[in-house]
């Protein structure tokens, strides 16, 4: 089992007032440029941009930031990673869309994979029956807009390419 102190990443741990790096995760303090506050900007190990930036408190001269410390550490990188985790899922979600309809006196699951690609972008609709026999498949511009109806034209159209275009 892994020592929660010991850092993920390959990187050797940081601790500086402005800029701590450890469990997979850089925090530094930087000056925010809309207003004379401070900004802490979270970036997981091996990306280049950061992941979540959000406001810093003022130290005690209400001037400079106040030092980063291990359990403000610890609470950055557990909101970043949530923070993270919920874009991954709504992207997820966005990309891997499901719609169960009725079909032949049955259940029938329609789904649309999205395939990202900045050239040649495509995306995948199948149907398959309750005990996932494939039941018809297309491929469909990215743009395809999965709903009910569209799903229950496809089916009522016997899964046929033409009525999902």
């Amino acid at each position: 089992m892994r020592d929660m102190n010991e850092p993920v990443s390959d990187q050797e741990a940081i601790r500086e007032p402005r800029l701590w790096r450890d469990n997979g995760w850089t925090a530094r303090v930087i000056k925010n440029e809309d207003d004379d506050g401070w900004a802490v900007a979270m970036t997981p190990d091996g990306q280049v941009e950061p992941a979540l930036v959000g406001p810093w408190t003022m130290g005690r001269d209400k001037k400079n930031p106040k030092p980063l410390d291990t359990a403000a550490f610890n609470t950055l990188v557990k909101t970043a990673a949530e923070f993270v985790r919920r874009h991954e899922q709504q992207l997820h979600a966005t990309l891997h869309q499901q719609i169960e309809i009725a079909h032949a006196g049955g259940r029938a699951t329609v789904t649309l994979d999205i395939e990202p690609d900045e050239e040649n972008p495509s995306a995948l609709l199948r149907a398959t029956d309750g005990s996932g026999e494939v039941l018809g498949e297309a491929r469909v511009a990215p743009g395809f807009k999965l709903t009910r109806a569209s799903a229950s034209r496809w089916a009522e159209a016997g899964f046929d390419l033409k009525s999902v275009r």
